[in-house]
């Protein structure tokens, strides 16, 4: 009987081969080295160096004094719109932008959102400037090359490679929101990464470089590119990012499991109401102080962070039903949420 040619060339890489020859990774390695460098070409160009001017007051002084910042970018446009962290430039008073080839532009603030930790600046320039090219995070795969491109401390034009480590992650914004659908990658990250492209080995970006944990090994997160280009497309229709408010504040608590039993709810944590802002929707439609909320519209609140992402732009100004768990009843009320105020998306 014929053996399988694995087992008549036990120790032989293939029939006829020299087992002592040393493997060549070269070629290997070339077309790593190639799509990097590819990548590279594409992008590079259109990656900026932000620099910010802003006001800060230190505790106890009496006299505000500039402070001064940076982080990276990098331009979507041919006529001068570039994406960053909200993080990068908020409460800035001037920002500039550094191209890849050290040309300087003042930049003007389009749209900042801190619940995404996205921001969009414009800049003039009388020719048409080099932009990148947008990919798709709904289609990214655990384990594929991710690049990332920036000015981390201030060493502008830095490359860092590594691949998407997992997909699906969560983030707390510094406004306290969680965002979603967040990529996490070990293509390192250090401050003033902040706001630069996180791209595939094609060249097209992914996702925006958001943050990383300084005491672990290349755990770095960044901001997936999909939900860039609806914070983009909000921010072009609005000049910010419209979501619901209802005026309440809570926590997340369980219900215990005979009630969830006895009342047929949806689930077994609900967003206990401490505090409802006088005039607000919840406070028309008759919320009180210790209510707990199960359900909106339809959709089971299992928390804060399930609530805030309920309440989206679709609720604004629509009649949706509101389920309490008040004391040993189940009540449901009309409530209509309205835009939420500005100073509210923005932490203040």
């Amino acid at each position: 009987m014929r053996m399988p040619q694995w087992a008549a060339n036990d120790g032989a890489t293939a029939l006829g081969s020299n087992p002592e020859a040393p493997v060549d990774d070269a070629p290997l390695l070339d077309a790593y080295s190639g799509a990097v460098i590819g990548a590279l070409e594409r992008v590079a160009p259109a990656v900026t160096f932000i620099e910010v001017v802003g006001e800060s007051k230190a505790a106890g002084a009496r006299s505000r004094r500039p402070q001064q910042a940076s982080g990276s970018g990098f331009l979507f446009t041919p006529d001068g719109y570039l994406l960053t962290n909200s993080h990068v430039v908020d409460g800035s008073d001037e920002i500039t932008v550094r191209l890849n080839d050290d040309t300087r532009f003042n930049a003007d603030l389009v749209g900042n959102d801190p619940d995404s930790d996205l921001a969009v600046l414009r800049i003039g320039s009388p020719g048409a400037l080099p932009y990148v090219e947008f990919g798709d995070s709904a289609r990214l795969k655990v384990g594929q090359v991710a690049i990332a491109i920036g000015n981390p401390l201030g060493y502008s034009k830095t490359v860092t490679t590594g691949v998407v480590s997992a997909l699906g992650r969560t983030l707390r914004a510094k406004s306290g929101r969680l965002m979603h659908d967040v990529i996490q990658t070990d293509a390192a990250l250090n401050p003033g990464n902040s706001g630069g492209p996180l791209v595939d080995s094609k060249g097209r970006v992914i996702g925006v470089n958001t943050a990383m944990i300084p005491q672990a090994q290349s755990i770095c997160f960044a901001t997936g590119i999909n939900t860039a280009k609806w914070v983009i497309g909000q921010m072009f229709a609005h000049g910010r990012v419209r979501r619901a408010y209802i005026g309440v504040s809570g926590a997340t608590v369980p219900i215990a499991t005979r009630v969830v039993r006895h009342f047929s709810l949806p689930g077994n944590t609900a967003v206990h109401v401490a505090d409802i802002v006088p005039g607000s929707p919840a406070a028309l439609a008759g919320v009180q102080a210790g209510d707990r909320m199960v359900a909106l519209d339809g959709v089971r609140i299992n928390g804060i962070d399930g609530l805030q992402r309920t309440l989206d732009a679709s609720l604004i100004g629509r009649e949706c039903e509101l389920q309490l768990l008040r004391r040993s009843s189940v009540i449901k009320t009309t409530i209509r949420p309205i835009e939420m105020p500005a100073y509210r998306s923005s932490g203040k």
